[in-house]
């Protein structure tokens, strides 16, 4: 029940990664902008979902890696966007 609690909290944060990042794009082709919105955020669900079919197929069983894994193509890490003294502010924080 966890596993799928947190599959699909994590699929509405795909959804809005997908959607987002062509918030301005429907504008330039004339595309009403729900529309493009709507589009982008399902087709980065539906990416999703077959990346975690297909590792269910594989075995049966979905892990925290393969889970993961399915969603790491839209996550980004803390860490890649921080300068050196930022990172070191949030290790410490992260810790205390």
């Amino acid at each position: 029940m966890k596993k799928l609690q947190d599959i699909l909290t994590r699929m509405v944060a795909v959804f809005t990664v997908g959607a987002l990042g062509t918030l301005g794009a429907g504008a330039v082709v004339g595309v009403e902008t729900w529309l493009a919105l709507s589009m982008a955020g399902l087709l980065a669900v539906a990416s999703v979902a077959e990346r975690l079919a297909r590792e269910y197929l594989d075995d049966g069983k979905l892990t925290l890696d393969e889970i993961n894994g399915a969603f790491s193509p839209f996550a980004k890490s803390e860490e890649a966007t921080l300068s050196p003294d930022e990172e070191g502010k949030s290790k410490s924080k992260r810790q205390g």
